[in-house]
Parts: C-alpha cells; structure tokens; sequence
C-alpha cells in the first residue's frame, strides 16, 4: 500500500495536493477557533470538515485516476443526475419526503438550493458545477476553431445560461453568478474572440440596467438593501442589513499586524463567522501575516491549477482546468470583497475555509479532475520519451 501511495504521489502533483490540505488544515483549526468563541466549545463543525475534507481528499485520488476524457464524453449520464437533483428544487420548497426535505431553505433568504437528509444539509449545484465545467468543456471541444460561428455561438450562450436562469429562479443567485463567471472564462478560453467578449460585457452591463431601472422589483428586497449597504454602510436605515459587513470589515482592520489570537475572546463579534465570513474572522485573530498567507494558499492553488491547463496534451483538459480555475477565481473574489465590504452579500463560501461538507467534497472532486488532466499529460510526456 505505500508502495502504491510512493508511486502515486511521484506522478501526481504533489505540491498541488499539499497546498490543498494547508488550507484544510488552517480551515480546520479556525473553525475550532470559532466554535471556542462563539458556540462553548462544541466542535461539530470543526469535525464535519475535518471528515469531508478526508473524504474529499479520498475522492479527489480515485477521481485523479479516471480519464476525465471520459467523464466529459459520459455527460448526459452526470448531467442527467446532477441536474436532476437541482430541478426539483425550483418549484418544491420545504417539501417533506420521508427523511427528506426538498428546497430547503437553509438561510431564511427564500434560497430553497437545499436538500436537508435527517440533520445535514446538501446542495446539488455544487455537483452540477462539476457536471456544467464537463459538459461545457466538451461542447467547446466539439466545436473548436469554430467557436466565433453564429449558430454554434448561440447555442454555446444557450448552454452557458439555462443552467444560470435555473438557479436564478430556484433562489440562489450567488451560485448563478458563479456559473455566468465560468462560462464567461470558458468560453474565452475556448476561442471567444476578443471584440465578441467586450461587446457581450458592454450589452450585460446595459442590459442589467436597463432591466433595473425599468423592472425594479427583480431584486428581492433584502438584495436591493445589501447593495446600498455597500453604497451607504453608515446609513442607520441599513443598520440591519449591513450589521454583519460592518462588523467583518471592523475585523479585518483591528487584527494588526499578527492578530488577536486564535482560541481568544474577539474584540470584534462577527455573526456566523464560521460560514462566508470566516475570512474576517482568520484576519482579526492571524492579522496581516494570516490573511496574506490564505491568499497565498489560493494563488498558489488556481496558479497550479493554470499550470496544469498549459500543459495538458489536448484543449479538453485545457478547458477543464480552465472551468475548474474559474470557479475557484470568482467565488474567492466575491467572498473576499463581501469580507471587505466592497461587494454585497450574496451568500458564496471561500472555498477549502467556510464550513460545509458538501462544498469541501465538490472543492476536492474539481481537484480530482485537475489532477486527472495532469497525470494525463505525464504519461503521455513518458510514452514520448520512451518512443524517442
């Protein structure tokens, strides 16, 4: 068996690997952190990911050993499962089924994304962001060098925005940013030409306001505040609804230089700081030195996850690592700039930090499939050397 692991790690990306599970581990110990602070010391979610994140790491090997040629070509299974289980959720909210609740609304922000089995708590889109990064990689590959054709370009942007419009109308439109951000870099680095991108950006940027100003009640009224409380966060009317942001953004400037101290009484309370602003909750307690070195554990991880993408041997794994990069990117952009009250609150984890285990497993299955490009390309570069 360790022969066997020996051997696995010589080929695999080792040091990707290892920066995945630093972040685990920090992730792991400021949870415990906050649990000390703000829950007595009960350690339930420190646990949690400490065993997704095991399994994640689990999944992540035996994923980095099947041809992710051939769970992009296996598409209509995975996708068929994935968004089979998201679907339901768009119409069925708080629905009981035996030990299952159906659109669970996990955040009392009418977000019914959940599925809630006995105690914990699952969100299908997580796997259909796997699913959505292979199934859009493939229909890219299939149309490589073509991409720019009107025909295959509209059928690229239908692909791109059903699965949006899905999660848009089932609550969740954190996540359907997200998905618009990876299809969005996919789509450019599948050969989206330049003026195409910025036109398509100036028309979103003008339609979205025009859709705004003539249709203002798309925007729930909660969503509407948290953009204000960003514009105006000493506004005492958004009081409420900026209290959180206010408080993480207090946080973040009070940790100096090395922090408060992790397992310390905070100086500053943030609310439910082991979910999406758990980042505040790392800068207040490890300061400066800690949050450069998250960021530096991200970088060095969506760094290698490009590393990867330039050195696959075909464009199907470039696109992969390509998906894969993307939704790393944007969801540590927008959770740091909701920590930094420079961007609203729109409910998206910092991935590897913020609790949760369905999140932590999906984090590690992209990572899977990175690493499956990677040891592609290893072998292939080894049967190129043996043959010379």
């Amino acid at each position: 068996m360790f022969t066997l692991a020996r051997r696995y790690l010589r080929r695999a990306d080792s040091l990707y690997l290892a920066l995945c599970l630093l972040c685990s581990a920090l992730s792991v110990l400021v949870l415990m952190s906050v649990e000390h602070s703000q829950l007595g010391g009960v350690y339930s979610k420190a646990s949690v990911q400490v065993i997704a994140s095991l399994l994640g790491l689990m999944l992540a090997v035996i994923g980095s050993t099947v041809d992710y040629r051939a769970l992009a070509h296996a598409w209509p299974l995975h996708a068929v499962v994935t968004w089979g289980m998201v679907l339901p959720t768009l119409f069925l909210h708080n629905v009981r089924a035996g030990f299952v609740v159906i659109g669970y609304d996990a955040g009392g922000t009418s977000n019914y994304s959940w599925y809630r089995i006995g105690g914990m708590t699952f969100q299908p889109t997580e796997l259909a962001k796997i699913s959505f990064i292979l199934t859009l990689a493939w229909h890219l590959d299939r149309v490589r060098g073509k991409v720019n054709r009107p025909v295959n370009l509209l059928l690229l942007l239908v692909h791109v925005a059903l699965p949006v419009l899905a999660i848009h109308i089932q609550g969740d439109d954190g996540t359907a940013l997200i998905f618009a951000g990876i299809g969005m870099v996919m789509l450019f680095a599948g050969g989206l030409s330049i003026p195409l991108v910025l036109g398509g950006l100036a028309a979103a940027v003008a339609g979205g306001t025009a859709l705004l100003v003539t249709h203002p009640n798309i925007l729930k009224g909660y969503q509407f505040q948290r953009i204000l409380a960003v514009l105006t966060p000493e506004d005492p009317a958004l009081s409420d609804i900026a209290y959180q942001q206010n408080k993480a953004a207090m946080a973040i400037g009070t940790g100096g230089v090395t922090g408060q101290g992790l397992f310390q009484d905070q100086s500053i309370f943030i609310p439910n700081a082991w979910n999406d602003f758990i980042y505040s909750y790392l800068a207040n307690a490890m300061g400066f030195v800690g949050a450069m070195l998250v960021l530096m554990l991200l970088f060095g991880i969506m760094a290698r996850t490009l590393r990867t993408a330039t050195r696959s041997v075909d464009l199907l794994g470039r696109l992969i690592c390509t998906g894969v990069f993307a939704a790393l990117f944007w969801q540590c952009v927008i959770n740091i700039g909701m920590n930094l009250q420079v961007l609203p609150v729109i409910g998206i984890t910092l991935p590897f930090f913020s609790a949760g285990g369905s999140s932590v497993v999906m984090v590690y299955l992209s990572v899977g499939l990175v690493m499956s490009v990677g040891l592609t390309s290893r072998r292939s570069a080894g049967l190129a050397v043996h043959i010379e």
